[in-house]
């Protein structure tokens, strides 16, 4: 299963962004920047395809810095960036959900960046600014590379002003570009969200016994004193998902029906049986 979820993660995540891209974005004329972007400019310009300029745009830069990527990157981005570029194609075979610019905006960019964020988390990569990132940062390591390609997906929005003559469609773009970037990181930190457990026992081996047994996670079990009640006790420590928390829960109060239990929540957890999307 373990190897089969990057795939699944691909797959997903590349169809939602082509669905974004191809029934959103695209037929209304939002541009959110990136090379969908200019793919989309360059659909209503002369008419290209979607799927073949993004595949051609992508194969470009990926020849541009193939010396800074390596040869395990490349391979991975192309797997990535043919595959959305089928579904970018597929996606705008279909008719149109919506005509309104605002609604395509927020869920063009919505669908986009989720994909992204999914792709991302799988170790895969759809090209576009990640490539142009990636040979960026070679050149210049220090570098805000965040802000030098929120500029450059900036003057790709401009440049709809010279394509479709239309102001307002600009302000589109920024929405879709702010949009599609907090769904980004909105993805990849839920994916990473994790729970720290803090219990207090006095029946602590018993309780580690219980957890170690009936679950994958590990438990660390220290010393603790309560200053109120003077009393010495025992704490055990231990990170888990948010979907294992009441089976924890529930295996620690069938040893010890007094235990004070706490639950904190954790952006990032990397080590054993965890792994870190990013």
């Amino acid at each position: 299963m373990k190897k089969l979820k990057p795939i699944i993660f691909t797959i997903i995540g590349t169809m939602l962004t082509g669905m974004g891209v191809g029934v959103f974005l695209t037929p209304n004329k939002v541009v959110g920047g990136g090379v969908s972007g200019i793919s989309t400019l360059l659909f209503y310009a002369f008419g290209l395809p979607l799927g073949i300029s993004y595949f051609i745009l992508n194969v470009l830069l990926l020849l541009l810095g193939y010396k800074v990527l390596g040869n395990k990157f490349v391979l991975k981005t192309i797997a990535g960036v043919a595959l959305l570029s089928v579904f970018v194609e597929l996606f705008s075979l279909l008719p149109l959900y919506t005509q309104t610019p605002m609604l395509s905006a927020i869920f063009g960019g919505a669908l986009y960046g989720a994909g992204i964020g999914l792709s991302f988390a799988a170790g895969a990569s759809t090209g576009g600014t990640d490539i142009l990132g990636r040979i960026i940062q070679s050149k210049f390591p220090y570098m805000p590379i965040g802000k030098l390609l929120l500029g450059v997906d900036g003057i790709i929005v401009a440049f709809s002003l010279l394509v479709f003559r239309n102001a307002e469609l600009i302000l589109y773009g920024i929405i879709t570009l702010f949009i599609s970037t907090f769904t980004i990181d909105l993805v990849i930190n839920k994916l990473n969200e994790s729970r720290i457990a803090f219990v207090i026992t006095s029946k602590g081996e018993e309780v580690a016994e219980k957890l170690v047994s009936s679950s994958p996670r590990g438990v660390t079990l220290l010393d603790a004193k309560g200053v109120y009640t003077n009393t010495t006790k025992k704490m055990l420590f231990c990170a888990l998902k948010e979907s294992e928390t009441e089976k924890f829960q529930k295996n620690i109060l069938q040893i010890d029906g007094e235990a004070f239990i706490v639950f904190s929540e954790s952006q990032r957890i990397k080590g054993n049986g965890f792994y870190l999307y990013k």
